[in-house]
Order: C-alpha cells, then structure tokens, then sequence
C-alpha cells in the first residue's frame, strides 16, 4: 500500500474510533500536569494506527505521543536513537484531547512519515468535520483531494493569527507574553485547541499565521508539511528553519513571517 493511501486510511480509522467514544464518560489521565491530560481514546487510537503501520511496514521506525509518554521516553533520545536511513512515523493519535474530554468540535488525528530527517508526508484528518488535509512532499497540499493554498495577507494589521496553550507553564507564559505584543499589531487572535488543525488551516488559508511555544515532534509534523507545499513558511520562533527538533514554532502564509516574528521577539 502507498504511504499517503495508508496513512490517510488509518487517521480515517482512527477518526472514526474517536467519535464513537465522544459524549461517553471519559476518565482523564493528567501527564507532565494537570494541563496535560490523556484518556484511553488516546491510547485505543495511537494502537490502532501502530498496528496498522506495522502490519505494511513491520521494518519502519514509529514515535507515537502515547507511547513515549508511557515508556517515559525522552523525544530528543528517540529522535537520537534513530537511524538516518530509517523510515520513521510521527503519530499524534488525539490532537486536541481536551476539546474531545469537554465534548467540544476540533480535535484531529495527525500522522506523518519521515525519512533521513526529513518530512515525507503529512495527513490532519478532523473526524468531526470529515475533513482529511494531506501533503507529499514535491507534490502540494490538499483537503479532501483539492489542493489548497496559503492566504495572500500581506500585512499583520489584517491578518487572522492563532496560537495555543501548551501544557509547561515556561512555555505557556511565553505565549501569554506573545499575544499581549500581538494582540496590539493584527486583525483578531484564535486559539482552536489543536496545533494540527491550526497549521492545516493555516495550508487551507483560513489562518495566516499560528505560533505556539512548547510542541513536540508529533503535534506540528504533519501540519508543517502542508503548510510548507501551501506554500507557506515554517520556523521556530528565532527564525530558523524548522526541524523535527524544533518546539518552539512559528507558521505563516510566509508573507507575514518576518513580522509576527518581529513581534514575538
């Protein structure tokens, strides 16, 4: 099976798990804190993707939020440990769990293939809405098989910019200190609950641009793939180019990436 065919196949799967388990009683596990909570949709839909994968592909490498979270892996050991030549999956199989525990639209399944470093593919597939965003590299960004495009702004003063609230309190109050600078430069400021759906609107043009301090590997790799075949510019918040190591990011139609950097620092 081709990589984008599966991984959209399994988001869809996964997709569907999710929303069969919303509006039930939900038992939330806090993680690093009480910001950071995980239930056992999470957990059901990251083994239905691991399996999945592993089933085609038993020789490819897998970085799963859930799993690194349980085994109490550290993300730059993992990334480390894995071999250059190694096809490697970055899976976040709930992006969003706290919009999916308040029974709240607007939380995604994120999977994306890497290779050597770099980014191979990138699926967001929003179950509720049934909107599947994907990219290959070299070959454009799409939602539900049109392609998309980054949005023409060419100024902060009219842009639409969104942001999260990640679950460290170093990089929340980083956020917090971005958006009172922010807030004074652009049209209005969103905050989706999903850094996924954020960088995959951000490909669509619907956002112009999205910042968040404080992401893992697997929030924000399938969506940086879209944004960059939209179009779009994608680095961390110093303005360097962006890296599976990267968790400080910033994401723009590109038009407006020197500026929101320019007021973040």
């Amino acid at each position: 099976m081709e990589f984008i065919t599966l991984a959209q196949s399994l988001a869809r799967k996964a997709g569907t798990l999710i929303l069969s388990r919303m509006g039930e009683q939900v038992l939330a596990e806090e993680k690093s804190s009480s910001f950071d909570v995980v239930t056992q949709v999470d957990k059901d839909s990251e083994q239905l993707i691991r399996e999945g994968i592993l089933s085609e592909y038993p020789d490819h490498e897998i970085l799963g939020e859930e799993d690194t979270f349980i085994a109490q892996k550290l993300l730059e050991d993992v990334l480390t440990a894995v071999k250059k030549d190694t096809y490697m999956w970055i899976v976040d199989p709930l992006d969003g769990t706290n919009n999916f525990v308040q029974g709240i639209a607007g939380f995604t399944v994120s999977i994306a293939l890497s290779y050597n470093g770099e980014i191979l593919l990138g699926v967001v597939y929003d179950p509720c809405s049934d909107e599947m965003f994907y990219a290959v590299k070299n070959e454009g960004a799409y939602l539900n098989g049109k392609q998309i495009h980054v949005s023409d702004k060419a100024g902060l003063h009219t842009s639409v910019i969104a942001t999260g609230f990640p679950s460290q309190m170093d990089a929340r109050l980083a956020v917090y200190n971005g958006l009172g600078k922010l807030i004074q430069r652009c049209r209005t400021i969103r905050s989706l609950g999903s850094a996924a759906r954020h960088l995959a609107y951000v490909g669509a043009g619907r956002l112009d641009g999205f910042w968040e301090n404080g992401l893992k590997t697997w929030d924000v790799a399938a969506g940086v793939l879209i944004v960059q075949e939209a179009g779009g510019q994608v680095s961390d918040t110093s303005g360097n180019p962006y890296s599976l190591n990267t968790l400080h990011i910033v994401s723009t139609n590109g038009q407006v990436h020197e500026s929101l950097l320019d007021c973040l620092n």
